[in-house]
Parts: C-alpha cells; structure tokens; sequence
C-alpha cells in the first residue's frame, strides 16, 4: 500500500527514538480522501492512539497505522525524504488521494474521471483550473468542461489538443476524441475562438 523509502525510514526511526511515550509510531492518513481537497498527512501514534479497525504496516524498526477510510486512497503512495545541503523534507506522494484508483476493466467514463482528477486536474490547479467530463458521446468522444483559471484562458486550446487530448488518447485507445464544452466567453479572462 504505502512504500517508505530507506532514508525516510530511517528518518522515522530517529524522531520516533526521540518520543518520550514508548511504543509510539507513526500514522499516515487522507484528510477529504477522494476529493480535489484531499490532503495527506504523517502524524505520531501512541499506542493510546491505534484504533482496532487500524491497518498496520510494518517496516524496518517501526510500524504505520492506517485507518480504514485513507487506506484505497493510500495505494501506491511513497514517502521519501529528500537529503539537500539546506536541509531535509519529507515528500508524500499519494496519486490515488483525490480519486480511488479504479480497475482496468471499470468502464470507459469511471477510467476517464479518474485520470481527469489523479493526473490531468493536479497539473491545472497549480493555474487555478479544472476540467470536468460532462458527457462521453455514443462515438466514444469525451466532452469537456472547464473550470476556474481555465474558463476564459487564451491557452486552453493549447491545454486541450497538446496535453488533455493527447493524454487520454494515449491511455484510452477506444477513445476517438475530446471535445470543449465551455463557453470561454463568459469566463473571468475572456477570449473568442
């Protein structure tokens, strides 16, 4: 579920020795699992702490408890600590926090909804965007909404056919194509197509 990388454990090994109430561990969690709010979050665990419907995870000297609600939106997540001349940070990394990953074989718009939120909406936030999928036609053709900084953008045509389009056709084989729904006139930085 979670992958902790060998620095970060040892990390954890040393801030957990420093911790004055024995057996503490750590807890990793999902606070708005499954939303674009989604944060996660590593957190000491005393033993007080643990709840019975708790997951544990053991790793080399030390132990992670999940509860049940974080642990879908947990998998494939890796923590690692990135060792710089400054300093040190921790890095969590959970692509499955805002979207529960989905099967392979779950239909078309389920896969689709899921790279919009897990890959495509993350890139869009950091310019104040989203992109939603309203509809996928009959001709397999997925239209698209979007949203915030996007609506109105000069660029979202570039954003569209350069990066959306080529990603989900890419990962979509059946897809025949993406198609904008959004009226760009009325957003905050109007243009006309």
């Amino acid at each position: 579920m979670i992958q902790i990388s060998s620095t970060a454990q040892e990390h954890f090994r040393k801030l957990l020795a420093q911790q004055t109430e024995p057996d503490t561990q750590i807890r990793v969690f999902v606070v708005n699992p499954g939303t674009p709010r989604a944060e996660c979050g590593v957190s000491y665990c005393p033993p007080s702490a643990v709840e019975p419907t708790d997951i544990k995870l053991d790793f080399d000297g030390f132990s992670a408890f999940v509860d049940p609600d974080s642990a879908p939106y947990l998998e494939d997540a890796q923590i690692d600590l990135k060792v710089e001349t400054v300093g040190s940070q921790l890095t969590l990394k959970a692509p499955n926090a805002k979207a529960r990953k989905v099967s392979a074989d779950a239909p078309l718009l389920e896969r689709i909804n899921y790279v919009l939120e897990s890959e495509i909406n993350p890139q869009l936030a950091s310019h104040g965007g989203n992109v939603v999928l309203v509809e996928l036609t009959q001709d397999n053709i997925a239209v698209l909404q979007f949203g915030g900084g996007c609506h109105g953008c000069s660029m979202v045509d570039v954003t569209l056919k350069q990066g959306i389009e080529k990603t989900l056709l890419e990962q979509f084989p059946e897809l025949s194509g993406v198609r904008d729904a959004t009226e760009h006139a009325t957003g905050d930085n109007p243009y006309y197509s």
